[in-house]
């Protein structure tokens, strides 16, 4: 008697050599296992870039936004200068709102940085003119035309500035 085995039914058929069989069972689980770890990794990697440029982007809209709010403090500034030390409803107005503004950017770490009477810095300050001056060393600050401003301790507008010459 013959017995015919179809070809698909052949694999359902215990091995010959149960040795070789394990092993390289062993081998692919080890590659599959492998190939797992690997694309945990790549994901890994993914989903910190992802949260890396996330936060960027997020930096990069906040900044968009807090910078012109820095041209109407620079203002608020001038209009309080300009008022002097007048008492009235209106400039107290002003400066209750100006307070308000500074206590708003503090919270989210945007925070001026004091500039007249430090060395000149490039990397902090803008040398809109220089002037002669006998009390201060050559290079020091001596007028400050815009506030510049740190943002998490970081540059986010530099200082208009005139320099001892």
């Amino acid at each position: 008697m013959e017995i015919h085995i179809r070809e698909h039914e052949q694999n359902m058929l215990p091995p010959a050599d149960w040795a070789a069989e394990i092993q390289k069972l062993r081998e692919e689980l080890i590659n599959e296992r492998e190939r797992n770890l690997h694309t945990l990794a790549d994901f890994n990697n993914y989903r910190r870039r992802v949260e890396r440029d996330a936060g960027k982007l997020a930096g990069e809209g906040k900044r968009d936004i807090i910078l012109p709010l820095l041209d109407i403090v620079d203002d608020l500034e001038k209009a309080m200068q300009w008022a002097g030390d007048e008492e009235d409803q209106f400039v107290d107005g002003v400066r209750i709102i100006y307070r308000k503004f500074l206590a708003l950017l503090e919270t989210h770490g945007v925070r001026p940085f004091v500039s007249v009477g430090t060395p000149f810095d490039h990397n902090l300050h803008e040398a809109v003119a220089m002037v002669e001056r006998e009390d201060v060393e050559p290079g020091t600050v001596v007028d400050e035309l815009r506030r510049g401003w740190l943002w998490n301790d970081e540059l986010l507008r530099t200082a208009q500035v005139r320099v001892a010459g």
